[in-house]
């Protein structure tokens, strides 16, 4: 990787009292930027730390020193120094006298290309995000001259402060053949970048900072036409572009739409939400993180659907060792589902349409469930006639084999995790609140969640409740305010709710997806019968409500077995009752 920064150039517009001290520093090459303010010490700081630089304060005079060699300052406060890439902006007080500078070293960095050049290659719009002093405008300055040189295509670079092409009318070597159109004024930047295609045809076009709406809207219109865009957005991640309404349009644009009670209720979500509006103008996005750590979205379109749905997505992880090498890592921050075996693969099995059912099971060709004859024996078991693979799956699920251990040295996903969706530590400390205490263990126990339940508030991450005693405690609402704990409120302590609520906190759960019960959850202790009933329930949700939209009855059941079949149809969202007489009481399960 090769540097050039003309950092001599930069040290000679400085005061002596600054430029001899940088001059023997070992950090030199490292150096970030120097900042002079009025009345203070002068500071060099570089990626790791800043330090004062002498022990005499900056006084006007030295102020004067490096405006009178520095470029005129254009109107938002930035000035450079011909031929070269630094940059100098002013601080004025209230009467426009300028009480600060900010020098900050360019560089042209040859070689950052490496960790996306594929992607460069492949004619797609790229969005950089990252926070200030990253190396966003380093690598656009680079990828500028890739596309230029080694690609051969017609690059204009909007450059509003000349940052990118350095200051002066000549452009600094480093975009190579690539064209640049200076801005008179950062407020026109948007008209410039019309007219650049308008009137240079070009292939490729490389804009630094978009921070407006009409330059968001210009960047639109650009990519509309079949041009190539690569810019720089303000934003750290992705969740900042979504969150910011002036610039959401570059990642397609946000709009809340409202659902009608079917879908609302086969979602499980809200009847309002948000939705993505149109195309992303930048198809792919790249967090800057570090300057040799960069994240990769290679879909902006499937990123920001994902993010709106209150996932998370699986983006590439780029690095880059001191020799250069470019490792690809994928970055797992998928939403996983409760239970394992055979639930994980319970979509297949839907898409089997009820191949595995039998009659000699008790089944009808109709999809509904023959009852029992009635001979008084209401727990009698039912034999099941499944296919030798799906045999094979439940096995594997009551094996311990799925994606959560179960307490017997299995390793959960979890663990490949070290913070939680908000960055706390896991495991997830709980404070439960008027919720049974052993049917928490039991959903944890059970599922293998990350989470300690914990009787001392001052050491809780989050509080769970019960909605009704949560209104009736504003002494609660007070103490957790005052620690910073926040609250998570349930409508009852079933076990379907305790899970849904323990998922939601681990960002686990994807409202837009079915789910597949782990039968463990429901019967920590059940009897053989017992599992037999829930095990019926479970085949005729998914294999017969979800995929054919049909109502289900299913065998009679004691009060006790029917209420475990009732918690477990709430947890896939669906509505069931009882109905008949003791001893054929029964339940019927009923489509979303």
């Amino acid at each position: 990787m090769q540097i050039t920064d003309d950092l001599n150039r930069l040290l000679e517009i400085v005061p002596d009292q600054i430029r001899r001290p940088l001059l023997q520093h070992q950090q030199r090459n490292n150096l970030i930027e120097i900042v002079m303010d009025l009345g203070r010490l002068p500071e060099a700081r570089f990626p790791s730390h800043a330090e004062y630089l002498g022990e005499i304060p900056i006084s006007r005079k030295d102020l004067n020193y490096s405006i009178e060699r520095v470029g005129n300052f254009s109107s938002d406060n930035r000035a450079g120094i011909e031929q070269t890439l630094h940059r100098i902006s002013a601080i004025r007080n209230r009467t426009g006298e300028v009480i600060g500078l900010t020098c900050r070293v360019g560089r042209a960095v040859f070689g950052t290309i490496g960790m996306i050049r594929e992607l460069v290659e492949t004619g797609r719009s790229i969005l950089m995000l990252g926070r200030p002093g990253v190396g966003k405008t380093t690598a656009l300055r680079e990828i500028a001259r890739v596309l230029a040189d080694d690609l051969e295509k017609r690059v204009v670079i909007i450059d509003s402060s000349n940052e990118i092409a350095g200051d002066g009318d000549v452009p600094h070597p480093a975009i190579g053949r690539a064209r640049r159109m200076q801005v008179a004024r950062p407020e026109q930047q948007h008209q410039v970048m019309i007219e650049a295609v308008e009137n240079h045809m070009p292939e490729v076009i490389v804009i630094d900072e978009i921070g407006t709406e009409l330059e968001a809207l210009a960047a639109r219109t650009i990519a509309e036409r079949g041009v190539q865009l690569v810019g720089t957005a303000h934003g750290n991640q992705m969740e900042n572009l979504v969150k910011n309404p002036t610039l959401s349009d570059l990642i397609g644009g946000i709009q809340a739409v409202t659902l009608g009670d079917d879908e609302a209720r086969r979602r499980g979500s809200q009847k309002t939400v948000l939705e993505r509006k149109a195309p992303p103008t930048f198809e792919i996005a790249v967090e800057m993180l570090e300057r040799h750590r960069w994240v990769v979205h290679e879909q902006v379109a499937d990123t920001v659907d994902a993010l709106l749905r209150g996932q998370k997505p699986n983006p590439q992880v780029r690095t880059m060792d001191e020799n250069g090498e470019v490792k690809i890592t994928r970055e797992y921050n998928g939403t996983p589902r409760l239970g394992g075996g055979v639930n994980q693969n319970a979509g297949s099995l839907l898409r089997q349409s009820g191949e595995m059912l039998s009659s000699r099971s008790g089944f009808r060709d109709s999809g509904y469930i023959m009852p029992l004859p009635n001979t008084g024996q209401v727990n009698q078991p039912v034999e099941f006639s499944e296919s030798k693979s799906f045999e094979e799956l439940l096995d594997e699920s009551f094996s311990g084999n799925g994606m959560f251990s179960n307490g017997n040295g299995n390793v959960g996903r979890w663990e490949a995790q070290a913070t939680g969706p908000n960055g706390e530590d896991l495991p997830l400390h709980i404070y439960p609140y008027a919720i049974p205490r052993h049917q928490m263990e039991q959903v944890i126990s059970t599922l293998g969640l990350p989470v300690v339940l914990t009787k001392d508030i001052d050491s809780a991450d989050v509080v769970l409740a019960l909605r009704t005693h949560t209104r009736k405690q504003s002494k609660l609402r007070h103490i957790a305010k005052a620690r910073h704990v926040p609250i998570h409120v349930i409508k009852n302590s079933g076990l379907p709710q305790i899970a849904k609520a323990l998922r939601r906190l681990l960002d686990m759960e994807d409202p837009s997806t079915p789910e597949f019960a782990d039968l463990n959850l429901f019967a920590a202790s059940a009897s053989e019968d017992e599992m037999e009933a829930l095990e019926e329930a479970r085949l005729a949700v998914e294999q017969i409500v979800i995929p054919k939209g049909q109502p289900v009855e299913l065998l009679p059941r004691s009060p006790k077995v029917r209420k475990m079949q009732h918690e477990l149809v709430e947890h896939y969202r669906l509505k069931s009752s009882s109905f008949g007489d003791e001893p054929n009481r029964r339940l019927r399960i009923y489509p979303a």
